[in-house]
């Protein structure tokens, strides 16, 4: 016990002597005699002993029952007649007090609610008391009789008054009741008095449960009972005879057991006979008496103030407060007992026998005659539930059984009373429970033992921490014995030390009702402190026991719980206030635990390893591997979840244990069966392959006992590296799932009717629904193929990376393929003529006669083209690829990989011996080309074919145009140099095409070694030339590479798609903006005053008005919306955009082309407009806008193309061109010069950085990008080699400036492909160009010696490059020397040592004059402008 409860009374504690019978003269003897006293003493209860006084006390409780009683009817005597109440005249009069002419008037509805109650009444139902006499029932079963009599009924209903319900009882009552009486009986006359006040009184009940506001009546109704009841007679009493009466007598005592509970219940737990305990109850009822316990209490009343043995006394407790307060309470609650045996026995309140009194106490604080008063007054006042008896009252003047003084007897001699009542109670107790276990549902105690333990504590003076402390005895004891469970001794425990329900009248127990926990320990007697402490100490090491033999238990398929160990343990051991643990002990107690549970561990892994690996090795798989590391995972997780909650008991983990012991052991041994089955199956070869799926499952089951091992142990690694050992599987996969990829998109293409998915024909599709299945069915299997590898939650970043990047290729292949051949279906599917191509083929006779044909039949509407719904449905396919593929971009996280790649294994240098290479041919455009129609026109397009007459591609035809452009792209992979053969035909309709001429050029990667791009003017065999742009990339193995390709596979399929949608509106486009239509407007107005001239002679000539301009393209624009609502039906929104967004091009395009002629160096036949041909096309281009842009007049919604998208570099350009176009030549010359000039010195500076920056280190990429201006790159002259002298770029302007060309990198997902449009609109902003200028020279003849110059002066920038790209390749490059360009039309530039210095920019042939003007891109220039 701690020092605080042991001595909480400590500072009070006596030091003197103490004045009893047995006196303590010195400290020393007092300490020891207390240290003996609490010593638990071993006192041997025999079966006889306990039997005998458990017996005693249930008599004694017996012979203390409150005496029951019973009524007994004797004759009454007659009564004397006295004068009743009936006369009726009086008792109305008095109701109805004089000057009122009408009672008050009852409730409406009272007579059906009386008829009710009377009913019930008559029935025995009747809720109020005194209504069941036969005799009431009677009268008021006649009275019923009158009042349901009809005109009675009614005259209550309409009156409403009390009176005649009154009367009609009474006279009922006066006529039943006398009917055959003599005439001088008149005792029936106050009977029916009563049952008339027994009438009113229902009367006034019924009123008041229908809540009537009636209380004079109520009032008057309780006046009249009152006056009825002239005897103080009882309606409650039912008084069936009337000539006796009745008197409550006392039971006798049987003196049986059949009588005695208490007894029959000591039979029971002691397991006897009714009849030997009858016979054990007759022979001692003489001495077991009332006076015997009267004795007993005076004698142990007498010891306890003595200090005396027989009852606790001081030496029983440590601190002497407790002694006190305890004998303070016990004397209090002796009076009580005192108070009830003298109720039961009042005649033992004098002393009657013959005995002497006991001799009276001399510390008594009254007198005599004092205490007997009080007794008395306690005994008549029984009823109060309080005797109220004063504690230091003495009883000196009792005559008792008694053979000499008490004070001449030492030891206690008691008839009730054992001599010492701890080790027989606890011995009853121990016989109780037993009982109460064998035979009761309640445990520990049934309500019957506790009433018969309370009065053994009542009799015996047992306080209530004695009984707690012996039941925690008694339970730990049986609970050693292994006589009751740990969840019983749980209860028994709780029951100590949970409140129990109070008694209406707590029995005279000292702390009756207190738990355990609610009584200090140092208010306990020594003996009950030290058997208290021994037992939970043995308590303690018992559970200890019991919890080790449950915990090793654990790792068992069904394992016992602890918890009500664990609860008993924590709850009421460790808890307790009077118990101490010693560290060294539980540390000692933990280690065993653990070791335990160690062993365990090992059985069960072995017992796992038995189990699932066959003895024989030739049979082991993955299975058997999985299936161990299933067992091992399954047991772990059950571990852990099992004791999530409380993790360690006593300091030892299970869970912990576990994994220490069996995760090492498994992590060996799994790495060694892998690598014995991955021998076998090397061994056996294809045969003996071992499933895919077994790998992957396998490397599961490893993770997650991975997982387990680095949370449970952190700071020790797992046995292998389980990627590195089973990578192999994935790789496998990947490989097939790549053998797979294109078979499977040509399947899901071929099944694939491209049709738009809709459930119903009239519903308008959404855009979702606008795709068909091949391009789903792709995705979705790209989908499911990355998911499969992320479920697999790969645990080497570097190995991730590399599964995706591999992934990634496949993809894009697929993707390719896909885009082939949805590409080569659409172009099958477009390739019919509009009704304006088959014209633009015909004849001039054949067209002649075809306009005078729609001329005649006033045909003037043009039919648009009739797209197949399935063609637009692959352009929808090709843009959700775009989403998705960029979607599936994030989902792989491609840059994320690629970072992992870079930061493992570093930047990897560009190997040429082990590289492919992508070279991506763009062909721009043809100059002059040979008429091969009758017409004086072609129709060109271009085959490209490598030197093994494989043909490469193919672009598109462009009608009737001897200067065509093309704009197409083709990526081809090499590994070495090869040979390209462009050859440019004729299309023809019917018979062979015609053949316009043939050029070559050579690809090597050599000459591309600074990945820069570079132009080339092809010249033919026959005559005019071809404009290809060739660049070059590395082919990487490289996930954002292999992602960029796919993006540009589907970006050039929607491009071509969309440029072969387009082309079906351009020959009207055409013929709707061009020089004739000009020619044809201005014309109507020429005729149009020539005829007013005419007619009104007057010579003012009309202007062409703003609704005569717009009426000319009434037609173009009517030809767009039919068109437009063909494609509406079958596009989405997205691919909508992007045709008109081409459209929009095309009209730019063909505007330009009105303006200016195409960027040459060669003077042009074209003529410039004037200024009204220039006012009316700049209309054309604001209806245009206007149309495109389809902005709603109210809401100002766009509904069609965004204007940031319209107002594009070519938009820009041509808005600025009516700045310039109207100034004169050596102001336009002169403003080119300047633009030249301010170019090469911003290519400068640019050079400059970039040869600091290439001084700090040694560069293993190409040269960086030189961000210069080209605005119009598809009309630019450039050198046929890659230029990097700052000077020699720029001091040609536009004629030899090359931008970076697209890269793969840069459209790798749909991000950075907005970032470099972006980019490139910037650029186009910064950076002025004086290609709309050089264009407009064209037009002047006088300006032709300046483009010859700026030509001659381009050759020999490309040279200086050329030579500078040569000694940079000599010195940086992993290629060896430098390399020329090889290529029919182009010999191969030979440079000297003195060509690598770059040349200043030569003196152009026309000055540099400044003259006043406007300030356009950061530079003045001189013009005007309208």
């Amino acid at each position: 016990m701690s020092g605080s409860s042991r001595h909480s009374y400590a500072s009070n504690r006596r030091v003197g002597s103490i004045q009893s019978v047995r006196s303590v003269t010195s400290d020393e003897e007092r300490r020891n005699s207390r240290i003996q006293s609490s010593k638990p003493r071993q006192v041997a209860v025999s079966y006889d002993e306990a039997y005998s006084f458990a017996l005693r006390v249930a008599f004694l409780n017996y012979l203390l029952q409150p005496r029951k009683k019973r009524k007994e009817y004797i004759d009454a005597p007659k009564p004397v007649h006295t004068r009743h109440s009936s006369n009726m005249s009086d008792l109305m009069k008095d109701f109805v007090p004089s000057g009122s002419s009408s009672s008050m008037k009852l409730p409406h509805a009272f007579r059906g609610q009386l008829e009710k109650r009377m009913t019930a009444v008559l029935q025995g139902t009747e809720r109020l008391p005194g209504y069941n006499d036969a005799a009431v029932k009677r009268t008021f079963g006649v009275a019923y009789t009158a009042f349901t009599q009809r005109d009675f009924q009614k005259s209550i209903d309409k009156d409403r008054k009390v009176e005649p319900l009154v009367l009609i009882f009474y006279s009922s009552a006066i006529k039943f009741h006398s009917a055959g009486k003599p005439p001088d009986d008149y005792h029936w006359k106050s009977l029916v008095d009563r049952h008339l006040a027994m009438f009113v009184r229902l009367i006034s009940s019924v009123i008041r449960d229908m809540g009537s506001d009636r209380d004079d009546l109520l009032a008057r109704l309780n006046t009249l009972e009152n006056k009825l009841l002239t005897n103080d007679q009882n309606l409650s009493l039912d008084k069936g005879q009337e000539s006796s009466t009745f008197v409550e007598v006392e039971v006798p005592l049987s003196y049986e057991i059949k009588d005695m509970p208490m007894v029959l219940f000591v039979a029971k737990i002691f397991g006897l006979p009714n009849s030997q305990v009858q016979n054990d109850i007759d022979r001692n009822m003489t001495t077991w008496t009332e006076e015997a316990a009267l004795k007993d209490f005076k004698n142990y009343q007498f010891r306890l103030s003595a200090n005396m043995a027989g009852t606790l006394r001081k030496l029983d407790f440590d601190v002497d407060e407790a002694f006190e307060d305890w004998k303070r309470t016990e004397t209090q609650q002796l009076a009580q007992i005192f108070a009830e045996i003298l109720s039961i026995r009042p005649d033992l309140k004098t002393g009657g026998g013959p005995d002497k009194p006991l001799p009276s106490r001399p510390m008594s604080l009254y007198s005599e005659d004092q205490a007997f008063s009080d007794l008395s007054k306690m005994v008549t006042n029984r009823s109060s539930g309080n005797f109220g008896f004063d504690p230091s009252s003495g009883f000196s003047a009792m005559s008792l059984d008694d053979n000499s003084s008490i004070r001449s007897v030492d030891e206690p001699s008691y008839t009730f009373i054992p001599a010492d009542p701890r080790p027989v109670y606890k011995t009853i107790l121990q016989y109780v429970m037993s009982y109460d276990q064998l035979h009761s549902e309640e445990f520990p105690f049934s309500e019957e033992s506790i009433d018969f333990l309370t009065e053994l504590a009542i009799r015996w003076r047992i306080p209530q921490f004695m009984r707690h402390v012996t039941l925690v005895e008694i339970a730990v004891r049986k609970y050693l014995d292994q006589e009751i469970s740990t969840m019983q001794l749980d209860a028994c425990l709780d029951f100590v030390k949970e409140p129990q329900p109070e008694p209406k009248k707590p029995p005279p127990v000292n702390l009756f009702g207190a738990t355990l926990l609610e009584v200090e320990p140092g208010r306990w007697t020594m003996t009950d402190f030290a058997g208290y402490q021994q037992a939970i100490k043995d308590l303690h090491d018992a559970l200890l026991r019991e919890l080790y033999t449950l915990l090793i238990q654990c790792y068992q398929p069904s394992p016992p719980s602890v918890g009500v160990v664990m609860s008993v343990l924590t709850n009421h051991v460790q808890t307790d206030p009077t118990f101490t643990e010693r560290p060294d002990e539980m540390a000692e107690y933990t280690q065993h635990l653990e070791n335990g549970l160690r062993q365990k561990a090992a059985e069960v892994y072995r017992g796992f390893l038995d189990a699932n690996i066959p003895s024989n090795m030739e049979d082991w798989n993955f299975v058997h591997v999985v299936k161990l590391g299933s067992a091992v995972v399954g047991l772990a997780e059950k571990i852990k979840k099992r004791y999530r909650k409380n993790p360690e008991i006593m300091g030892a983990s299970p869970f912990k244990v576990l994994v220490e012991t069996i995760f090492p052991s498994f992590e060996e041994d799994a790495q060694e069966f892998i690598k014995r089955v991955l021998d076998m199956s090397k061994n056996r070869g294809e045969e003996g392959e071992i499933e895919v799926q077994d790998g992957f499952d396998l490397y599961k089951e490893l993770v997650e006992i991975r997982k387990m091992h680095a949370e449970s142990l952190p700071g020790k690694p797992f046995a292998f590296h389980i990627e590195s050992l089973l990578e192999g599987f994935v790789w496998r996969w990947i490989r097939n799932a790549e053998a797979r990829m294109t078979d499977f998109v040509e399947q899901a293409i071929k099944q694939d009717t491209f049709q738009v998915r809709s459930n119903d024909a009239n519903d308008i599709p959404t855009d979702e629904d606008r795709h068909s299945v091949s391009i789903i069915d792709t995705f979705t299997l790209f989908n499911q193929t990355v998911n499969q590898i992320h479920q697999l939650e790969w645990g080497d970043e570097l190995h991730h990376a590399k599964f995706m990047t591999a992934l990634a290729k496949a993809f894009a292949a697929g993707i390719g393929r896909y885009c082939e051949i949805v590409d080569l279906h659409f172009a099958k599917e477009m390739d019919r003529q509009t009704p304006q191509e088959a014209a633009a083929g015909r004849s001039a006779q054949d067209r002649f006669l075809q306009y005078a044909k729609d001329a005649w039949n006033s045909k003037e509407k043009v039919e648009p083209f009739q797209f197949y719904p399935q063609s637009f449905v692959k352009l929808n396919n090709i843009e959700y690829a775009m989403q998705a593929l960029d979607k599936l971009e994030k989902t792989m996280n491609v840059d994320g990989c690629a970072e992992a790649i870079r930061r493992v294994e570093g930047i990897k240098p560009l190997v040429r011996k082990a590289g492919k290479y992508v070279f991506t041919i763009k062909i721009v455009e043809a100059e002059d080309l040979k008429a091969c129609d009758p017409g004086g026109f072609s129709d060109p397009y271009v085959v490209l074919c490598d030197e093994y007459q494989k043909r490469l591609a193919k672009t598109r035809i462009i009608m009737r145009n001897l200067n065509p452009r093309w704009d197409e792209s083709i990526d081809i992979t090499v590994s070495g140099p090869l040979n390209i053969i462009a050859t440019i035909w004729d299309y023809d309709t019917f018979g062979d095409h015609d053949f316009v001429g043939r050029t070559s050029l050579k690809l090597d990667p050599v000459h591309f070694s600074d990945y820069l791009p570079r132009e080339f003017w092809l010249d033919l065999d026959t005559q005019g030339r071809l404009l290809l742009r060739v660049s070059m990339e590395g082919e990487r193995d490289d996930i954002q590479f292999h992602f960029g390709k796919a993006f540009r596979h589907l970006k050039r399929t929607e491009r071509d798609m969309v440029r072969k949608i387009t082309d079906k509106l351009t020959s009207h486009i055409n013929h709707s903006l061009s020089h004739d239509t000009l020619k044809s407007l201005l014309s109507r107005g020429i005729a149009a005053s020539m005829a007013n001239l005419w007619k009104k002679r007057q010579s003012t000539v009309p202007t062409v008005t703003a609704q005569d301009v717009e009426n000319t393209l009434q037609p173009l624009f009517t030809y767009f919306d039919e068109n437009f609502a063909i494609m509406k039906q079958t596009l989405t929104d997205a691919t909508m955009v992007a045709v008109m967004t081409r459209l929009w091009k095309e009209v730019l395009m063909a505007i330009e082309n009105l303006l200016v002629p195409p960027l040459s160096d060669k003077p042009s036949t074209q003529k410039p407009l004037t200024q009204a041909e220039m006012d009316i096309v700049y209309r054309w281009l604001e209806l245009l806008f206007n149309f495109f842009n389809a902005k709603d007049a109210d809401t100002g919604e766009v509904l069609g193309v965004p204007s940031d998208v319209l107002k594009s570099p070519k938009w820009h350009e041509l808005a600025s061109l009516n700045f310039f176009y109207f100034d004169s030549t050596e102001n336009l010359i002169r403003t080119s010069e300047r633009m030249a000039a301010a170019n090469a010195q911003r290519a400068r500076e640019q050079a400059q950085a970039t040869s600091a920056a290439a001084g700090a280190g040694s560069r293993m990429s190409a040269p960086p990008q030189l961000h210069q201006n080209n605005h119009n790159s598809n009309n630019s002259l450039a050198p046929p080699g890659g230029m990097t002298g700052a000077a020699a770029i720029g001091a040609f302007g536009s004629l030899g400036t090359i931008r970076r060309g697209k890269s793969i990198m840069m459209s790798r997902n749909l991000g950075t492909m907005r970032q470099a449009k972006l980019e490139k609109r910037k650029e186009a902003q910064a950076d002025p160009s004086d290609d709309m200028i050089l264009r407009i020279l064209r037009m002047r003849p006088e300006a032709a010696n300046y483009l010859k110059e700026r030509h001659r002066q381009k050759e020999r920038m490309a040279a200086a490059a050329a030579a500078a790209m040569i000694v940079r390749q000599s010195v940086n490059s992993k290629f060896g020397g430098g390399g020329g360009f090889g290529g029919q039309g182009q010999q191969e530039l030979r440079v000297n040592k003195r060509m690598s210095h770059v040349p200043p920019v030569p003196k152009l042939p026309f000055g540099a004059g400044v003259s006043g003007g406007q300030v356009i891109g950061g530079f003045q220039f001189q013009g005007r402008g309208r």
